[in-house]
C-alpha cells in the first residue's frame, strides 16, 4: 500500500504542477488542430494534391485550345483545309467520286453457328 500512496502523491504533486497542465493542454489543442480539424495537415496535403491535379488539367486545356485555336485561323485562311476536313472525318465527297473506308481493326473473324445436331 505504501507504493500506491507514493504513486498518488507523486501524481497529485505532478497534476498540480501549472507547467504540466499548460503543456497537456497545448499538445491537446495541436492535436485536435493538427489531425482532426477541417483544417488539419491531412486535408492540406490533400488540397495541394488536388491543385497540382487542377493545374496539370488546366494545362491540358490551354493545349487543347492553344490547337483549336490554329485550326480554326488555319480553315479561316485556306478553304483547301475545310474541304481536308470534310473528307477525312465526315467522308463527304465530290459527286464524281466513291469513297472506301478501311478499316485496319484486328478483329478476328466470327465463327460461323449452326444449330444443326447431330444424333
Amino acid at each position: 500500500m505504501k507504493v500506491l500512496s507514493n504513486i498518488k502523491t507523486v501524481a497529485l504533486k505532478v497534476w498540480r504542477s501549472q507547467a504540466l497542465k499548460y503543456t497537456v493542454v497545448c499538445l491537446v489543442g495541436v492535436l485536435i488542430v493538427g489531425f482532426l480539424d477541417e483544417n488539419s495537415v491531412m486535408s492540406h496535403l490533400k488540397n495541394r494534391q488536388r491543385i497540382s491535379e487542377l493545374e496539370d488539367e488546366i494545362e491540358k486545356y490551354n493545349a487543347d485550345f492553344r490547337r483549336d485555336q490554329s485550326q480554326i485561323r488555319e480553315l479561316d485562311r485556306n478553304p483547301k483545309a475545310m474541304e481536308k476536313i470534310a473528307r477525312e472525318r465526315y467522308f463527304m465527297k465530290t459527286d464524281d467520286e466513291d469513297i472506301f473506308v478501311l478499316s485496319d481493326d484486328d478483329r478476328a473473324p466470327k465463327p460461323i453457328v449452326t444449330n444443326e445436331t447431330a444424333e
